[in-house]
């Protein structure tokens, strides 16, 4: 647990390949297998976090505008918060994932001045 939370994204890299070599198990699947609850899935996002920080929020959003209803909460917290930093790549990885772009997704999910807010964070339809 320390070390997850304590340690730099680059080092937690090199610390889940050489569990694998140590292994021949990935980390996520381990964290999955042996763990429960709460605590499992906070380690399960930070894991996935560390992985590849723009697929983890593209499998946010999606899960976000999924279903019936729509985590509005989720979508506002992180496209704003990503806007400046990463959003394009999060545009990108949720393209090349769920085969539809992030402002199609939005542009059908949400609606009025919430819509045309979270649009123009969003930036264009790739």
């Amino acid at each position: 647990m320390t070390i997850l939370c304590t340690r730099s994204y680059p080092h937690l890299r090199r610390v889940f390949q050489e569990f694998i070599k140590q292994t021949n198990h990935d980390i996520e699947h381990t964290i999955k297998k042996e763990m429960s609850g709460d605590v499992k899935d906070a380690f399960v996002a930070i894991v996935r976090s560390v992985k590849n920080k723009p697929a983890f929020f593209a499998e946010r959003l999606y899960k976000a505008m999924k279903g019936a209803g729509t985590d509005e909460r989720t979508l506002t917290r992180i496209l704003i918060s990503r806007s400046e930093i990463d959003l394009f790549n999060i545009r990108q990885e949720f393209k090349d994932e769920y085969e539809k772009s992030l402002h199609h997704c939005l542009e059908s999910e949400t609606s009025g001045d919430y819509r045309k807010a979270l649009l123009a964070i969003c930036g264009g339809d790739d």
